[in-house]
């Protein structure tokens, strides 16, 4: 009879202890946050001078989070030219805070090295197009119901097809591109200053 019962309350506590790590990792999976994404919305290469030229952006962030704000450190934000992925030119985004399920705009020029902006602007002449990559470097955390999360790191690129005119190309389908998750060392070691 006594292991009866010893049995019993071994398999209930078995279920119980079970059913809390179910629970923890339902908990966990549901409050876990997402990434924020951040996309280019407008570019436009202004035809340079003999010292500097001139590039228009606009970039879109997007937290996705219904319970967690996004804190940004200041941004780095640089635009790469040629197969050697040249630096044409580079800006810094101050650090600012984003609430839940939002979207905001950051819009700004930078001045940029007149040869390089010459040869892409002539190459998109020749071709129709050229390609310009943009990459963004900053850190994060989340702030969910009042509690701070450690710091996460947010390395993202991509190639953007700029027109003979200067300009951002879009389809008909693609009114924005998105930059996506690369490595820190694959970015950081291919930048040319």
């Amino acid at each position: 009879m006594c292991d009866t019962e010893y049995k019993s309350f071994y398999l209930w506590l078995a279920e119980f202890i079970g059913f809390l790590g179910l629970l923890a990792l339902c908990l966990w999976l549901a409050l876990r946050p997402k990434e924020p994404t951040c996309s280019v919305t407008f570019v436009t290469i202004e035809q340079p001078s003999d010292q500097n030229g001139t590039i228009f952006y606009s970039l879109e962030f997007e937290n996705q989070n219904k319970d967690s704000n996004i804190y940004y450190d200041d941004s780095t934000f640089l635009f790469l030219y040629g197969q050697r992925q040249d630096k044409v030119a580079e800006t810094t985004l101050k650090s600012f805070h984003q609430g839940t399920s939002s979207k905001r705009e950051e819009s700004g020029t930078v001045h940029a090295k007149s040869e390089l902006l010459k040869t892409l602007l002539s190459n998109a002449i020749k071709n129709a197009t050229s390609e310009l990559k943009v990459a963004l470097r900053t850190r994060f955390h989340y702030k969910t119901w009042g509690i701070k999360s450690k710091f996460h790191g947010l390395n993202l690129a991509t190639n953007l097809p700029i027109g003979g005119d200067g300009k951002l190309k879009f389809s008909e389908k693609k009114n924005k591109y998105k930059l996506k998750q690369c490595g820190t060392k694959k970015l950081v070691s291919s930048v040319k200053h």
